[in-house]
């Protein structure tokens, strides 16, 4: 009779210190919350083509990475290293009525025109060239870090690509960045944004290496159009040139003309459904 009871006292002694901490703690596992980047909306992409108003030549060796359109001329930067070079041309026939060329350590890119000054990026220098409108002779450098691909300038400051879905907002003297703003497409980011236009308040890109141009919301970074401009050159034209690279608007004529890297044309263009 002791006996059970004793026993029945230690089982009792077990099975109340088993339930009151007597094994390890175990440790929570905490799942980490994803927060998802925010998105512009589902807001529905226009969906547009080009058609050929006129076709205008363009110098064979123009690795065109910069265009626009002032004063009945166009202006254009061009790349590769040893070949850059800032160009005023005659839309008509494609003469080139001035040029300067870059120093050979610098590839040309973007440019922009603010006031009376012209602003060409460079790709990895981290330089800004600023040249006078009139005569093309270089004033000064300005710096940024990074690399340089399109430029804009939308009348308070220059929007400025690196290729991916990034655009720059920097002041125009001193090329401080003010903003930055991430471009969607739907509801992913829209890389590859190269040569930029400004136009309004909308902004206009070239997609790097495709035939696209998009048209983008400047103050909320939507795509609001995809432009399909392909089938501009010729299956033969195509062969000895490289990618669609050039966005330049004429205002007088509500136009676009777009050219590419060595390119043999310029094309003005208008907007229609696709």
């Amino acid at each position: 009779m002791v006996r059970a009871f004793r026993n029945a006292f230690y089982l009792l002694a077990f099975v109340l210190l088993s339930g009151t901490g007597c094994r390890e703690p175990v440790e929570e596992t905490v799942t980490p919350v994803q927060i998802a980047p925010p998105t512009p909306g589902a807001s529905a992409i226009e969906q547009l083509g080009v058609r050929v108003i006129a076709k205008h030549p363009h110098a064979r060796d123009a690795f065109t990475q910069g265009l626009l359109w002032h004063d009945g001329a166009l202006y254009e930067s061009t790349g590769r290293y040893g070949k850059s070079a800032l160009r005023r041309v005659r839309l008509e026939d494609g003469v080139v009525l001035a040029e300067r060329s870059l120093d050979s350590s610098l590839f040309g890119e973007g440019l922009a025109l603010v006031d009376d000054r012209l602003i060409q990026l460079t790709w990895r220098a981290g330089i800004a060239v600023v040249s006078d409108i009139e005569t093309l002779e270089e004033r000064g450098t300005l710096r940024y870090p990074g690399e340089g691909w399109g430029l804009c300038y939308d009348g308070d400051a220059l929007v400025m690509s690196d290729g991916s879905s990034i655009l720059e907002f920097r002041d125009p003297s001193s090329m401080e960045l003010l903003r930055e703003m991430t471009v969607w497409k739907g509801d992913s980011p829209m890389r590859h944004l190269n040569e930029l236009e400004c136009v309004g308040d909308e902004l206009y890109a070239n997609v790097w290496t495709s035939d696209e141009i998009v048209r983008i919301d400047r103050a909320t970074g939507r795509v609001t159009a995809s432009i399909d401009a392909s089938g501009l050159l010729t299956r033969m034209e195509a062969l000895r040139a490289d990618v669609l690279n050039g966005i330049a608007y004429r205002p007088e004529t509500e136009t676009f003309l777009l050219t590419g890297k060595l390119w043999p044309h310029v094309f003005e263009v208008e907007l229609v459904p696709r």
